[in-house]
């Protein structure tokens, strides 16, 4: 958390939370409100400097709700998909969150009903760039170290299964998973309110 979040929380300890305000996309976009009541709109945030702030003093508590530290002030996050969406660096290697921290070790790779891939990583569960997708199932190998039949995974994921294989060596669990068990699974709000 930056210096002048900490000094702002000590000199102004009771501001008010804020909800509804902020989200985060699938992409990994920060979404600010933007229209009049009764015509709710978000737009996306442009400025790079708001964008680092905001991705510097972003946190959850403990009952799950993910939040912005503005100050003394904080604005929870209302999640399009989990509290991280996880890219690829710009070798291909490794995972980083839209934040721009490493996700770490990745233990679980999950598909929902929609096909999206949800990641699960030292840094909690974040779903997978689109963009990054067919790098991450190529990288996929079976225990044989050959690369994945694709058929014979959705086969085995649609019937309720689950594939033990390795990302780059790893040993990862693939898994399919309903969206709606995700925020009971993982432990976090989507939609937090006061």
């Amino acid at each position: 958390m930056d210096d002048v979040v900490v000094r702002a929380m000590q000199r102004w300890p009771n501001v008010p939370d804020v909800f509804g305000w902020l989200r985060l996309d699938r992409r990994g976009h920060w979404l600010l409100r933007t229209g009049p009541d009764g015509q709710v709109q978000f737009e996306r945030i442009g400025n790079a400097a708001l964008n680092d702030f905001i991705s510097r003093n972003y946190q959850s508590d403990a009952r799950g709700r993910w939040y912005f530290q503005n100050g003394p002030q904080r604005v929870f996050v209302a999640l399009d998909g989990a509290p991280w969406v996880f890219r690829l660096d710009d070798a291909g290697r490794d995972w980083l969150a839209h934040t721009g921290v490493p996700a770490g070790a990745v233990r679980a790779l999950l598909f929902d009903e929609t096909d999206t891939a949800w990641l699960l990583a030292d840094l909690g569960l974040g779903c997978v760039l689109d963009r990054d997708l067919a790098t991450l199932l190529a990288a996929l190998r079976g225990k044989d170290g050959q690369p994945l039949e694709a058929d014979h995974l959705v086969a085995t994921l649609r019937a309720g299964g689950a594939e033990h294989v390795e990302l780059r060596g790893v040993p990862v669990l693939v898994e399919a998973v309903s969206e709606a068990d995700l925020t009971r699974r993982f432990g976090f709000d989507p939609i937090p309110g006061p």
